[in-house]
């Protein structure tokens, strides 16, 4: 065990780093919860929320507009991080009211859910291919047979881009993810987030130019109008790489995280197995059970109190959607996987404003894979090897899940 691990006088969100913790973040959470839900975390100079009703108040209520400008960068001497800063200014993810609020309308009407609905079929079928490939395998690893190239196909044909570029895709959405999980405790990382963000940038700018002969999310963001206004080219491309980057590594982490807990859990996974009608209402607790993203910064608009703390304006405050999920105030016996949970409006999507606008298609995903998985193999089991969550403290997924079926 690390120092950080054994470190019994002060309780951090920075043990996250340690990773035997990393693993099951689950009772660094409660301790942390139990000690203080609102508290400030001298090792990372911002407050950490760890109680549901606490966390809703950050999400509903503090400042999204968190990214530094260009111009601030290049101030403190970090002109080579300025495009990343360039492209996260002009992302809904990063805006508050009424910039957030116009770019939501815009998007909203390019990413509906009768869009997300006829993309029903098409998950079906590339779910039934990637599986079918697989055949006569005893062998398999759930998350790059499956859950990270369904997402990175359902991407492609959602944005309107060629499929046969799905792989492209995927490798960008792993390298921006850098700066949406960790990015501050991986500086050294910067290069190849900086490769990736030119590439994508050039790639997706040719797309909308191009757009118009292609159906799909691009050409509806450049074209989609409300009340006049339309997105700038800009703010397309910046808003199609968060989309693209959302939408892969939290489908991708709940395949994963999904299969690893029912398989942990193996009275659950044979209720399920009796009761396909339960799929809808397992995804929900998986989600709050394991959630792929685990959370988010945001910054204090005003001075203002919270848990009985008086958080400064500026200040930043983390909002730990995964503790926030497992309070026994809000969830009764919460460390228990109860796949027919009622009443569980969990925090994993946020909350709010800035409530994830591709919920639903991750969902589609997620129940498609599951339920597939189940019907094709009904005997799964966790190949005996140690399991390596990817060290990204934000989105919590794994390297690899091998598993044994037939």
């Amino acid at each position: 065990m690390s120092a950080i691990a054994t470190e019994q006088a002060y309780t951090s969100l920075y043990q996250l780093l340690d990773p035997e913790i990393l693993a099951n973040p689950y009772p660094l959470y409660r301790a942390l919860r139990e000690q203080a839900p609102v508290h400030w975390d001298r090792y990372l100079h911002a407050w950490v929320v760890t109680s549901y009703e606490h966390a809703q108040q950050v999400l509903l209520h503090f400042s999204a507009d968190r990214t530094p400008t260009p111009e601030a960068l290049e101030k403190f001497g970090l002109t080579q991080l300025a495009p990343i800063a360039a492209v996260m200014t002009k992302q809904m993810l990063f805006m508050d009211a009424p910039a957030h609020t116009r770019l939501r309308s815009l998007a909203s009407q390019a990413f509906s859910v009768a869009r997300v609905e006829r993309l029903t079929e098409k998950i079906h079928a590339v779910t039934t291919e990637l599986l079918d490939g697989l055949a006569g395998k005893r062998e398999l690893d759930i998350i790059s047979d499956l859950a990270e190239p369904l997402p990175a196909i359902v991407t492609a044909v959602l944005l309107g881009v060629p499929v046969a570029d799905h792989p492209k895709l995927k490798n960008w959405s792993a390298a921006f993810a850098e700066v949406l999980g960790n990015f501050q405790h991986n500086p050294e990382r910067a290069l190849r987030v900086l490769n990736s963000l030119e590439e994508m940038t050039a790639y997706f700018r040719d797309a909308v130019r191009d757009g118009g002969e292609r159906d799909g999310l691009i050409r509806d963001l450049a074209t989609a109008r409300v009340n006049g206004e339309q997105f700038s080219e800009e703010e397309v491309i910046a808003n199609v790489i968060v989309t693209m980057v959302g939408g892969q590594e939290t489908t991708t982490n709940l395949i994963g995280n999904g299969t690893l807990t029912l398989l942990r859990n193996p009275k659950a996974l044979a209720e399920l197995r009796a009761n396909p009608a339960m799929m809808q209402s397992a995804v929900e607790e998986l989600l709050r059970y394991e959630p792929p993203s685990q959370q988010t910064a945001r910054l204090a608009p005003t001075d203002r109190e919270l848990g009985g703390k008086l958080i400064k304006k500026g200040q930043a405050v983390i909002a730990v959607m995964a503790a926030a999920n497992r309070d026994p105030a809000r969830f009764p016996d919460p460390d228990k996987l109860d796949l027919a949970r009622q009443d569980n409006r969990h925090l994993s999507f946020g909350w709010g404003a800035h409530f994830c606008f591709g919920a639903h298609l991750a969902r589609l995903e997620g129940r498609i894979a599951l339920q597939e998985l189940l019907n094709r193999y009904p005997h799964m089991a966790l190949t005996p090897a140690p399991l390596v969550w990817r060290d990204n403290l934000g989105l919590r997924g794994l390297l690899s899940l091998p598993i044994t079926v037939a």
